[in-house]
């Protein structure tokens, strides 16, 4: 049986901002994370240093602010990936075009014109290697 102060305080945090985000990474500028992709989505994320190489299995991003918005991105995958990215702003997000995460350790690198205060990251699915660009 919950207490009266157990069910306000769950019911707050229920009804808080980040229980109300869809689900993904959320990288500010200047962060980079290293993770896995679990169920097309990532798994276990650590804070990293900029220039961490991802190891087996693992993806690894950073977030800049230069004239916009700029992503690198490398995956130490076998498997090439599409992957929402999602620019976070203002109260709000909206979606951006982002090119195919190839496989390999290759790296990927996304810029948008826009300023985000930081890029969700989320819904990997897998894609022929070699990859595209919409």
């Amino acid at each position: 049986m919950f207490t009266r102060a157990t069910l306000a305080a769950l019911s707050l945090l229920l009804a808080s901002p980040a229980m109300a985000q869809s689900s993904g990474l959320l990288v500010k500028p200047g962060e980079t994370w290293v993770f896995s992709i679990f169920h097309g989505q990532p798994s276990k994320p650590r804070k990293a240093g900029p220039s961490v190489k991802p190891g087996p299995g693992q993806v690894a991003v950073t977030v800049r602010t230069m004239m916009g918005t700029s992503l690198t991105i490398t995956s130490n995958n076998p498997t090439a990936y599409t992957y929402r990215a999602e620019l976070v702003g203002a109260g709000r997000s909206i979606p951006a075009r982002s090119c195919t995460l190839p496989a390999d350790s290759q790296i990927s690198f996304e810029h948008w014109p826009e300023q985000a205060t930081a890029v969700r990251l989320s819904d990997f699915k897998s894609a022929p290697k070699g990859g595209n660009c919409p």
